[in-house]
Parts: structure tokens; C-alpha cells; sequence
């Protein structure tokens, strides 16, 4: 994989070595999906796994927002500690970022925040920057221009994982990308047999756990080629999700979904939609348990991932946030573009 807009429910992990620059996470990324010879030769690069963690520097780890993510180099790192009343519980801040690939002006000034046990939903026509919106959010992308603030402190340029810890932010994109060669129990405990000191019959129970929690049994023997397209984002889905829980504490989970439900059938998009709602601290994960994700930010354009999975909308539009509401509003909205976009109508300033 070379493109990063293709990979599904896939969170990464990044740790430091000796050298860092935004070109080596991008080809550590790559390895996610077709090259994992790649990962297993290159110890000196820093190690891409499936859970996008990005811990920031002197956040406690029993801080019961904290967050995931992604490093660069060990001068990037977190900075200018911004505290203002009534924000004490927003994760992610994004203020007047702009971004721009070449020639193309992708977007435009973007602010909007997202606050612990929020389920939010980034919609808006093809091309307006709401993937790049995510992929900045994850360190993946640094804005041209703005500032984006992890727990109130302004990050600049890509987070490192030596500098950050308690807060985890997972980042999963549009397509299955599962290890071909690797059995769905290497698959969801890849993150685990990397980075964790825990025994592998440990690894294999906190799988099953996993796997249960999203509803799937039976299956950690089998590859992906075994899998239905429903079943692989479902093993995506728990290998984002998984933790190590031999540690003391557990920090919390912000997850960013890149339409999720995309190549789905409307039956096997709504156990998708389900699961989201299912791992989220206000649900209940198949198990019967409460999930674990603090807060999600979705992607997408299907009008049944905007009912059953977000409860606010963020509306992008040329680059901009022209509209924000709660998902009741988004059908009586007086907005020309949030009516065109919810009739689907020809008519109307949306211009293909």
C-alpha cells in the first residue's frame, strides 16, 4: 500500500530510533499492508503496528481522556499547554488549519473540537479534505498553517512516541488492511507480539477477548482470504481496539474512522455502524461489556453510518466547515449545501 487513503480500521504505533522524517513513517506505513517482510527487516526504522499510538508528554497515565498516536522525530513533540475554562474535556482541538498538496488547496481553514464521549461525524462532498482532516489529526499530515492541540497542548509537526504517553489515538481506514500472510490471531495481537511483555498464551486469550467483543468467535486460525469483507473490517476493527491489559492502568482511545462502512453491503454496513456505537464508552461491545473508546470521529458519506453512528456532524465543504449540528438537524437543516448533500439532489451549489 502505498497510499495511505486506502487502508482500513488499521491503527499504527510508532517508536523512535536514531533518525526520524515524515518520508520514513510514510514508508514504515506502507509495510502495513503487502510488505511485511518490510517491517521485520528494517529494525532500525521505527515500528508500524496496528494501533496508532500517541501518548503526550507529562499526561498521566490514569488521565481518564487520554490518547493514541503517531511520532516523527524526537524534537517534533507536543508544546504551548493552552488551558481555557470549560475545555477541560476536549481531546482534539484543530484551529484555522490549512493544507495544501503542489497547486491543490485541499483545506481552507478548518476549525472544530472534539470532547471526550463525543460520537462525531466529518461529511461533506468527495475531494473536501475530510480524510486529510483525519491523517493531520493523526500526526500523519502537518498542517501548512494552524494549530492543532492534543489535550490542550499545541502540537508541532509530527508527535514522537518517546516524548508522549497516556493518550492513544487510533486511526483506521477505508479497506481490510490485514497481513495476507498472517492468521486473523497474528492480525488483531500483531500490536501485542511487538511491544508487549506479555506470554503468547496470554496474547492469544486477550485475542479471543477481542475478537469477541466485535462479535467474532472461531475464527483466529484462519487468513484473510478465509474472511468475508464484513469479517476482515470487523478483525481490523479489534485489532485497533486491543490493549494491553497486563499494565496497571489503561489509557482511553480517541478512534478516527475513514468511511468504515465503504464496499459494504447495507446489511454488513449496520453491524459495522453497530460495532462503533458497540466499543464506545456510552455502549455496550458484544460481550455485554462497556466499550473502551472515549471518543470516535468518523468519515463518511452513507446516510445509515449518519444515523446509527454519530451524534454530531461537522459539514466540510471547499475545505471549509460550513455547517455544524447535531444529527437530528442534519434533514431540516436550511443550509443549501447540507440540503443538497442529504437529498442527493443534482440541483444546488454542490458542482460536479
Amino acid at each position: 500500500m502505498v497510499s495511505l487513503s486506502t487502508n482500513p480500521f488499521f491503527s499504527l504505533t510508532t517508536q523512535n530510533a536514531a533518525s526520524r522524517s515524515s518520508s520514513s513513517l510514510y514508508s514504515r506505513f506502507a509495510a502495513s499492508t503487502k510488505f511485511n517482510s518490510f517491517h521485520a527487516n528494517n529494525k532500525d526504522h521505527r515500528k508500524v503496528v496496528c494501533a496508532c499510538v500517541a501518548p503526550p508528554t507529562n499526561f498521566k497515565s490514569e488521565d481518564s481522556s487520554a490518547l493514541r498516536f503517531n511520532g516523527s522525530s524526537k524534537s517534533e513533540q507536543l508544546s504551548t499547554l493552552r488551558e481555557q475554562d470549560g475545555d477541560s474535556d476536549v481531546l482534539i482541538e484543530c484551529r484555522d488549519v490549512y493544507k495544501s498538496f503542489g497547486e491543490k488547496k485541499i483545506l481552507n481553514g478548518v476549525s472544530f473540537k472534539i470532547r471526550h464521549g463525543e460520537a462525531v461525524g466529518i461529511i461533506g462532498p468527495s475531494g473536501t479534505g475530510k480524510s486529510t482532516v483525519l491523517k493531520i489529526i493523526a500526526g500523519l499530515l502537518i498542517p501548512d498553517k494552524g494549530e492543532v492541540y492534543i489535550r490542550g497542548r499545541k502540537r508541532v509537526g509530527l508527535v514522537s512516541d518517546d516524548e508522549l504517553h497516556g493518550l492513544r489515538i487510533g486511526l483506521v481506514f477505508q479497506s481490510a488492511a490485514l497481513f495476507d500472510s498472517l492468521t486473523v490471531r497474528e492480525n488483531v495481537g500483531f500490536l501485542l507480539y511487538e511491544h508487549s511483555s506479555m506470554p503468547e498464551d496470554q496474547i492469544s486469550e486477550v485475542v479471543k477477548e477481542t475478537l469477541a467483543a466485535v462479535g467474532l468467535k472461531g475464527v483466529e486460525n484462519r487468513l484473510p482470504s478465509e474472511l468475508s469483507g464484513g469479517m476482515k473490517k470487523r478483525v481490523a476493527l479489534a485489532r485497533s481496539i486491543i490493549y494491553d491489559n497486563s499494565k496497571d492502568s489503561i489509557e482511553p482511545e480517541v478512534l478516527l474512522y475513514d468511511e468504515p462502512t465503504a464496499g459494504l453491503d447495507p446489511i454488513a454496513s449496520t453491524v459495522v455502524e453497530d460495532l462503533i456505537r458497540s466499543v464506545h464508552i456510552k455502549g455496550q461491545d458484544a460481550r455485554g461489556k462497556p466499550g473502551n473508546i472515549a471518543s470516535y470521529v468518523v468519515v463518511t458519506h452513507q446516510h445509515s453510518t449518519i444515523k446509527r453512528a454519530i451524534d454530531r456532524l461537522v459539514f466540510l465543504h471547499k475545505g471549509k466547515i460550513v455547517w455544524e449540528g447535531m444529527t437530528h438537524e442534519f434533514t431540516t437543516s436550511t443550509n443549501p449545501i447540507v440540503q443538497q448533500f442529504a437529498s442527493g439532489s443534482l440541483e444546488g451549489p454542490i458542482k460536479y
